[in-house]
Protein backbone atom coordinates (compact mmCIF):
# COMPACT_ATOMS: atom_id res chain seq x y z
CA UNK A 1 0.00 0.00 0.00
CA UNK A 2 1.21 3.22 -1.13
CA UNK A 3 2.22 6.00 1.66
CA UNK A 4 -0.59 8.38 0.34
CA UNK A 5 -3.08 5.89 0.45
CA UNK A 6 -2.69 4.62 3.69
CA UNK A 7 -2.39 7.57 5.30
CA UNK A 8 -5.73 8.68 3.58
CA UNK A 9 -7.31 5.35 4.89
CA UNK A 10 -5.88 6.79 8.22
CA UNK A 11 -7.29 9.86 7.94
CA UNK A 12 -10.56 8.34 6.79
CA UNK A 13 -10.63 6.24 10.16
CA UNK A 14 -10.03 8.79 12.53
CA UNK A 15 -13.14 11.31 10.46
CA UNK A 16 -15.01 8.37 10.84
CA UNK A 17 -14.11 7.48 14.59
CA UNK A 18 -15.22 11.26 15.64
CA UNK A 19 -18.14 11.23 13.95
CA UNK A 20 -19.39 8.21 15.13
CA UNK A 21 -18.02 9.39 18.94
CA UNK A 22 -19.69 12.66 18.95
CA UNK A 23 -23.15 11.00 17.81
CA UNK A 24 -23.05 8.25 20.38
CA UNK A 25 -22.07 11.13 22.94
CA UNK A 26 -25.09 13.25 21.43
CA UNK A 27 -27.60 10.28 21.96
CA UNK A 28 -25.91 9.95 25.43
CA UNK A 29 -27.02 13.22 25.93
CA UNK A 30 -30.20 13.23 25.00
CA UNK A 31 -31.25 10.30 26.44
CA UNK A 32 -30.31 11.65 30.04
CA UNK A 33 -32.29 14.76 29.96
CA UNK A 34 -35.23 12.02 28.36
CA UNK A 35 -34.27 9.93 31.75
CA UNK A 36 -34.32 12.91 34.36
CA UNK A 37 -37.91 13.39 33.57
CA UNK A 38 -40.83 11.15 35.62
CA UNK A 39 -42.16 9.71 32.25
CA UNK A 40 -42.21 8.73 29.03
CA UNK A 41 -40.19 10.73 26.75
CA UNK A 42 -39.34 10.75 22.79
CA UNK A 43 -37.28 12.24 20.97
CA UNK A 44 -36.41 13.05 16.59
CA UNK A 45 -34.46 15.56 15.29
CA UNK A 46 -32.80 16.20 11.90
CA UNK A 47 -30.81 18.79 9.97
CA UNK A 48 -33.37 19.18 6.90
CA UNK A 49 -30.60 20.27 4.17
CA UNK A 50 -27.85 17.26 5.26
CA UNK A 51 -30.44 14.57 6.72
CA UNK A 52 -28.23 13.94 9.77
CA UNK A 53 -30.61 12.27 12.65
CA UNK A 54 -30.33 11.89 15.98
CA UNK A 55 -33.34 9.80 18.20
CA UNK A 56 -34.46 8.48 21.30
CA UNK A 57 -37.63 6.03 21.43
CA UNK A 58 -38.71 8.19 18.38
CA UNK A 59 -40.81 5.18 17.43
CA UNK A 60 -43.03 5.16 20.06
CA UNK A 61 -46.43 6.55 20.24
CA UNK A 62 -47.48 9.38 21.98
CA UNK A 63 -50.46 11.75 22.42
CA UNK A 64 -50.13 14.63 20.08
CA UNK A 65 -52.74 16.80 22.24
CA UNK A 66 -52.72 20.87 20.12
CA UNK A 67 -49.58 19.42 18.15
CA UNK A 68 -52.31 17.85 15.82
CA UNK A 69 -53.54 21.27 15.09
CA UNK A 70 -50.18 21.66 12.56
CA UNK A 71 -51.26 19.13 10.26
CA UNK A 72 -54.73 19.69 10.42
CA UNK A 73 -53.90 23.20 9.62
CA UNK A 74 -51.67 21.81 6.55
CA UNK A 75 -55.15 20.01 5.76
CA UNK A 76 -56.22 22.90 5.13
CA UNK A 77 -54.35 24.79 3.23
CA UNK A 78 -54.20 21.92 0.85
CA UNK A 79 -57.92 22.37 0.33
CA UNK A 80 -57.51 26.32 0.23
CA UNK A 81 -54.57 25.66 -2.53
CA UNK A 82 -57.21 23.05 -4.48
CA UNK A 83 -59.56 26.04 -4.49
CA UNK A 84 -62.04 24.67 -2.64
CA UNK A 85 -62.02 27.69 0.24
CA UNK A 86 -60.62 31.29 0.25
CA UNK A 87 -58.69 32.25 2.87
CA UNK A 88 -61.10 35.34 2.98
CA UNK A 89 -63.76 32.86 3.02
CA UNK A 90 -66.47 34.06 5.96
CA UNK A 91 -67.42 31.29 8.23
CA UNK A 92 -70.19 31.63 10.82
CA UNK A 93 -69.01 30.10 14.06
CA UNK A 94 -72.17 29.20 16.60
CA UNK A 95 -72.10 28.34 19.81
CA UNK A 96 -72.38 24.70 19.74
CA UNK A 97 -69.16 25.13 17.87
CA UNK A 98 -67.03 25.68 21.00
CA UNK A 99 -65.48 23.49 23.45
CA UNK A 100 -67.25 23.42 26.60
CA UNK A 101 -64.24 23.60 28.47
CA UNK A 102 -60.19 23.91 27.76
CA UNK A 103 -58.21 27.01 25.75
CA UNK A 104 -60.37 28.39 23.11
CA UNK A 105 -59.81 32.71 22.61
CA UNK A 106 -62.68 33.08 20.15
CA UNK A 107 -65.03 31.08 22.94
CA UNK A 108 -64.36 33.95 25.25
CA UNK A 109 -64.08 37.03 23.27
CA UNK A 110 -67.73 35.60 21.53
CA UNK A 111 -69.69 33.91 23.41
CA UNK A 112 -72.36 34.81 21.19
CA UNK A 113 -70.83 33.20 17.87
CA UNK A 114 -68.69 35.26 15.51
CA UNK A 115 -67.99 35.57 11.61
CA UNK A 116 -63.74 34.65 11.10
CA UNK A 117 -62.13 34.24 7.77
CA UNK A 118 -60.27 30.91 7.05
CA UNK A 119 -57.22 32.78 7.41
CA UNK A 120 -58.48 33.96 10.88
CA UNK A 121 -59.24 30.58 12.14
CA UNK A 122 -56.14 28.95 11.15
CA UNK A 123 -54.62 31.65 12.84
CA UNK A 124 -56.24 31.21 16.06
CA UNK A 125 -55.29 27.20 15.80
CA UNK A 126 -52.06 27.25 15.03
CA UNK A 127 -50.93 30.64 16.96
CA UNK A 128 -53.08 30.67 19.84
CA UNK A 129 -53.71 26.58 20.37
CA UNK A 130 -57.54 27.73 19.70
CA UNK A 131 -59.75 24.01 20.29
CA UNK A 132 -62.73 25.83 19.27
CA UNK A 133 -61.31 26.90 16.02
CA UNK A 134 -59.46 24.09 15.27
CA UNK A 135 -62.75 21.76 15.61
CA UNK A 136 -64.53 24.51 12.89
CA UNK A 137 -61.37 23.93 10.28
CA UNK A 138 -62.18 20.18 10.99
CA UNK A 139 -65.52 20.77 10.42
CA UNK A 140 -65.26 22.69 7.36
CA UNK A 141 -62.97 20.36 5.01
CA UNK A 142 -65.01 17.01 6.03
CA UNK A 143 -63.94 15.92 9.59
CA UNK A 144 -61.16 14.13 11.08
CA UNK A 145 -60.95 11.20 8.61
CA UNK A 146 -60.20 13.59 6.09
CA UNK A 147 -57.45 15.23 7.63
CA UNK A 148 -56.57 11.50 8.69
CA UNK A 149 -56.32 10.70 4.81
CA UNK A 150 -54.39 13.69 3.92
CA UNK A 151 -51.48 12.63 6.66
CA UNK A 152 -51.55 9.43 5.62
CA UNK A 153 -51.45 10.07 1.56
CA UNK A 154 -48.28 12.57 2.26
CA UNK A 155 -46.36 9.06 3.13
CA UNK A 156 -46.37 9.79 7.01
CA UNK A 157 -47.83 6.55 8.38
CA UNK A 158 -47.59 6.53 11.94
CA UNK A 159 -50.03 9.49 12.88
CA UNK A 160 -53.45 9.29 13.66
CA UNK A 161 -55.78 12.31 13.43
CA UNK A 162 -59.00 10.23 14.78
CA UNK A 163 -61.53 12.64 17.36
CA UNK A 164 -62.35 16.28 17.76
CA UNK A 165 -61.05 18.41 20.37
CA UNK A 166 -64.97 18.72 21.42
CA UNK A 167 -64.85 14.55 22.09
CA UNK A 168 -61.08 14.97 23.37
CA UNK A 169 -61.74 17.00 26.13
CA UNK A 170 -64.62 15.09 27.74
CA UNK A 171 -62.00 12.34 28.85
CA UNK A 172 -58.56 12.50 30.02
CA UNK A 173 -58.00 9.28 28.07
CA UNK A 174 -59.50 10.02 24.77
CA UNK A 175 -56.51 12.00 24.01
CA UNK A 176 -54.28 8.75 23.14
CA UNK A 177 -56.47 8.45 20.18
CA UNK A 178 -54.75 11.03 18.42
CA UNK A 179 -51.51 9.94 18.49
CA UNK A 180 -47.93 10.10 16.76
CA UNK A 181 -44.57 8.93 16.70
CA UNK A 182 -41.81 11.42 17.02
CA UNK A 183 -40.35 9.99 13.72
CA UNK A 184 -43.63 10.62 12.26
CA UNK A 185 -43.95 14.05 12.93
CA UNK A 186 -40.49 15.23 12.61
CA UNK A 187 -41.17 13.68 8.55
CA UNK A 188 -44.47 15.67 8.58
CA UNK A 189 -41.81 19.01 9.34
CA UNK A 190 -39.67 18.16 6.88
CA UNK A 191 -42.18 17.63 4.29
CA UNK A 192 -43.47 21.24 5.18
CA UNK A 193 -40.67 22.87 4.62
CA UNK A 194 -38.74 20.87 2.20
CA UNK A 195 -41.50 19.77 0.09
CA UNK A 196 -44.29 21.08 -2.85
CA UNK A 197 -47.22 19.78 -1.38
CA UNK A 198 -48.60 22.96 -0.47
CA UNK A 199 -48.17 26.10 -2.07
CA UNK A 200 -45.69 28.47 -1.44
CA UNK A 201 -48.27 31.05 -0.02
CA UNK A 202 -49.84 28.48 2.10
CA UNK A 203 -46.38 26.97 3.36
CA UNK A 204 -45.18 30.29 4.46
CA UNK A 205 -48.48 31.13 5.89
CA UNK A 206 -48.05 28.16 8.03
CA UNK A 207 -44.67 28.75 9.48
CA UNK A 208 -45.44 32.47 9.68
CA UNK A 209 -47.90 31.85 12.01
CA UNK A 210 -45.72 28.68 13.40
CA UNK A 211 -42.99 31.07 14.62
CA UNK A 212 -45.42 33.59 15.17
CA UNK A 213 -46.97 31.25 18.13
CA UNK A 214 -47.93 32.42 21.53
CA UNK A 215 -47.89 29.07 23.63
CA UNK A 216 -44.62 27.04 24.76
CA UNK A 217 -41.56 29.95 25.09
CA UNK A 218 -40.46 27.84 27.88
CA UNK A 219 -39.93 24.58 25.65
CA UNK A 220 -37.83 24.25 22.37
CA UNK A 221 -37.30 28.49 22.41
CA UNK A 222 -36.60 28.48 26.12
CA UNK A 223 -33.03 27.97 25.80
CA UNK A 224 -31.71 28.98 22.65
CA UNK A 225 -30.04 32.54 21.75
CA UNK A 226 -32.20 35.18 21.85
CA UNK A 227 -33.58 36.08 18.33
CA UNK A 228 -33.13 32.26 17.43
CA UNK A 229 -36.35 31.80 14.66
CA UNK A 230 -38.35 28.74 15.54
CA UNK A 231 -41.85 27.22 14.00
CA UNK A 232 -43.10 25.60 15.94
CA UNK A 233 -46.30 23.98 17.48
CA UNK A 234 -46.89 22.84 21.49
CA UNK A 235 -49.45 20.59 23.20
CA UNK A 236 -50.18 19.80 26.53
CA UNK A 237 -52.86 17.73 28.73
CA UNK A 238 -54.85 18.78 31.54
CA UNK A 239 -53.31 16.98 34.78
CA UNK A 240 -55.47 15.06 36.91
CA UNK A 241 -54.44 13.43 39.65
CA UNK A 242 -50.41 14.73 39.68
CA UNK A 243 -50.85 12.82 36.07
CA UNK A 244 -49.99 15.05 33.01
CA UNK A 245 -50.51 12.75 29.79
CA UNK A 246 -48.73 15.02 27.41
CA UNK A 247 -46.15 17.51 27.43
CA UNK A 248 -45.15 18.00 23.47
CA UNK A 249 -43.58 20.95 21.61
CA UNK A 250 -42.59 20.00 17.66
CA UNK A 251 -41.00 22.53 15.25
CA UNK A 252 -38.16 23.94 12.95
CA UNK A 253 -35.52 25.66 14.45
CA UNK A 254 -33.01 27.70 11.95
CA UNK A 255 -29.71 27.02 13.13
CA UNK A 256 -26.67 29.86 13.17
CA UNK A 257 -24.90 28.31 10.01
CA UNK A 258 -28.66 28.50 7.47
CA UNK A 259 -28.99 25.45 7.86
CA UNK A 260 -33.39 23.95 9.30
CA UNK A 261 -33.09 21.85 12.48
CA UNK A 262 -36.29 19.69 12.18
CA UNK A 263 -37.42 18.45 15.79
CA UNK A 264 -39.89 16.81 17.76
CA UNK A 265 -40.07 16.17 21.79
CA UNK A 266 -42.84 14.22 23.18
CA UNK A 267 -43.45 13.65 26.98
CA UNK A 268 -46.35 11.08 28.32
CA UNK A 269 -48.06 9.83 31.42
CA UNK A 270 -45.69 12.00 33.66
CA UNK A 271 -46.08 12.98 37.35
CA UNK A 272 -43.38 15.88 37.23
CA UNK A 273 -44.48 19.61 37.94
CA UNK A 274 -44.40 21.60 34.63
CA UNK A 275 -42.16 23.56 35.06
CA UNK A 276 -39.87 20.54 35.06
CA UNK A 277 -41.52 19.43 31.64
CA UNK A 278 -40.96 22.18 30.26
CA UNK A 279 -37.01 22.16 31.22
CA UNK A 280 -36.61 18.91 29.80
CA UNK A 281 -37.77 19.82 26.36
CA UNK A 282 -35.73 22.93 26.69
CA UNK A 283 -32.97 21.02 27.46
CA UNK A 284 -32.76 18.52 25.25
CA UNK A 285 -33.52 21.32 22.35
CA UNK A 286 -30.68 23.20 23.36
CA UNK A 287 -28.09 19.97 23.74
CA UNK A 288 -29.21 19.53 19.80
CA UNK A 289 -29.00 22.94 18.80
CA UNK A 290 -25.28 22.84 20.35
CA UNK A 291 -24.46 20.34 19.03
CA UNK A 292 -25.21 21.00 15.34
CA UNK A 293 -24.86 24.73 14.85
CA UNK A 294 -21.64 24.71 13.49
CA UNK A 295 -22.13 21.77 11.17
Amino acid sequence: MSTNLSTLLSLFCIMYSVSVFGQTRLEEEIAKHARSIDGNAGVYAKILETRETVYYQAEEKYPMQSVYKFPIAMAVLDRVDQGEFDLEQIIHVMPSDYIPRGYSPIREKFPEGVDLTVRELIRYSVMESDGSASDVLLKIIGGTEVADQYIHELGVKDMAIATTEMIQVANDTIQYQNWATPKAMTQLLEILYMSKFLSDKSQALLLKYMTESKTGTKRLKGLLPTGTVVAHKTGTAGTFNGLTRATNDVGIITLPNGKHLAISIFISDSHASAEARDQAIANISKTVFDAWKGK
